[in-house]
């Protein structure tokens, strides 16, 4: 719906919120000293969210994985033998280093993506 006032074009949307919804909107807008209708423009306008695809932790997933899988096998050889070979010890710690750069990659792109 359109609403001419004073040579200026306004939008008038009508929205539906539960009262439970209502009181959480309120609460918030009292917490920053506004009215309700100033708090919902002003979020609508300037709120930011945040959406993270959640695809992206697939290599952070695959390398915990490999690296469970790994300290299973190295436990499961500790116990039979009750040894542990230097090679398994070195192997997990470059899948645990692997997984770290992983892990800072991912967070590095969270963190300077753009909205």
């Amino acid at each position: 719906m359109k609403i001419a006032r004073k040579n200026k074009t306004l939008r008038r949307k009508e929205i539906v919120y539960s009262a439970e919804e209502w009181a959480q909107i309120e609460k918030q807008a009292a917490e920053c000293h506004l009215k309700t209708s100033t708090f919902i423009r002003a979020m609508s306008l300037n709120g930011k969210i945040k959406v993270v695809d959640l695809k992206e932790l697939a290599p952070l997933l695959n390398g915990m994985r490999i690296i469970s899988k790994n300290i299973n096998q190295v436990a499961k050889k500790a116990n039979e033998t009750c040894s542990i070979y230097a090679e398994d010890i070195d192997k997990l710690k470059g899948d645990v280093a692997e997984l770290c750069r992983t892990v800072n990659l991912w967070l590095s792109t969270v963190t300077s993506s753009k909205r």
